[in-house]
């Protein structure tokens, strides 16, 4: 397979899958070792059609993630305004600073109207960011009026202006 290539419906479907929470799954039980899993990310892949592929230069699988593949569980924060940078460690020890290659974006579940926050790690590659982090991110956040006057907050790191939501009620 050439470096880059994803590949076809017809490669083999492991049974690992990553739960909301960033846990790892073999056969339905937790990977325990941590080291395991940190090589494992790196090899994981997301294809343009959204699915998630382990791939090395033998062998290749599909898996299956809930939601995004790792987890924004701690932020360094910086600065001020447009000079602050934030940078996000993920449960597997990646760190980001969120800025023009790794963007914050915000989505709203459909079922729970509660915030859905990532940031990007590398190539389709997100981390959901805990509530917690996310708190901390309101917190620090700053208000804005959005496009009709709707009052918005937002966080600058390396002067770029992440939109976090709505201060309305919904």
């Amino acid at each position: 397979m050439e470096r880059g290539a994803f590949p076809t419906a017809e490669d083999e479907r492991y049974d690992i899958r990553i739960a909301r929470d960033g846990t790892w799954y073999y056969h339905g039980s937790p990977i325990g070792r941590i080291e395991l899993v940190k090589l494992f990310s790196t090899v994981l892949r997301r294809d343009e059609a959204g699915d998630y592929w382990l791939i090395t230069p033998a062998e290749r699988g599909r898996i299956v993630v809930d939601d995004a593949p790792f987890v924004a569980v701690e932020v360094e924060a910086e600065g001020s305004g447009p000079d602050r940078r934030l940078t996000f460690r993920t449960n597997l020890d990646h760190r980001v600073t969120a800025g023009p290659d790794h963007p914050i974006r915000v989505e709203t579940d459909a079922d729970t109207g509660e915030p859905r926050p990532y940031i990007l790690v590398r190539d389709r590659l997100e981390a959901l960011i805990v509530r917690p982090v996310f708190y901390e991110l309101v917190e620090r956040a700053e208000e804005r009026r959005g496009d009709g006057g709707q009052s918005r907050l937002g966080i600058w790191s390396m002067g770029i202006f992440f939109d976090l939501g709505s201060m309305s009620a919904p």
